[in-house]
């Protein structure tokens, strides 16, 4: 069941963007030639970028729609929350990776940005998540998010 919009309706970028994850999963199916395709650290860290955007776009969407239509404005809200579990988790699950061959053996790193291997970029995945989490946590009570807490202190 999908509704039925205009071709040229207002959300072409968000089509985009879906057309485009749609796209990505088909190719990490599994298959003879890209089987050794596994998750690594730029992966989770664009797919956590993708998903912090999608955390901004419905916690405006809750927002708006709230005031006129308060029960949808609180599944809005809720599938907020959820999916700032499962960005906790893309985080946490940057912190197992190794970012080098070299370092599979080592200790995964803790979340400090300035010691990423690559270098503190303008704004690392840690810092995304940070602020992020400091706008979730500004409008959910800690039943909503227990038990997903992030493991970032700066």
């Amino acid at each position: 069941m999908t509704s039925r919009t205009p071709a040229d309706d207002a959300h072409p970028y968000l089509r985009a963007a879906s057309t485009g994850i749609r796209h990505h999963t088909r190719t990490l199916a599994p298959s003879d030639t890209n089987s050794s395709r596994r998750a690594d650290r730029l992966h989770l860290d664009v797919l956590h970028a993708h998903l912090t955007a999608l955390l901004q776009l419905l916690d405006r969407l809750a927002g708006n729609t709230r005031p006129p239509h308060p029960a949808a404005g609180r599944h809005l809200a809720t599938a907020h929350t959820r999916l700032w579990q499962a960005t906790s988790e893309v985080h946490s699950a940057f912190h197992l990776l190794p970012s080098t061959a070299a370092e599979a053996d080592t200790e995964p790193s803790a979340c400090h940005p300035e010691r990423l291997p690559e270098g503190p970029p303008v704004l690392t995945i840690c810092q995304r998540h940070l602020a992020a989490g400091h706008v979730v946590r500004r409008k959910t009570t800690p039943t909503d998010l227990h038990p997903h807490t992030t493991a970032c202190v700066r």
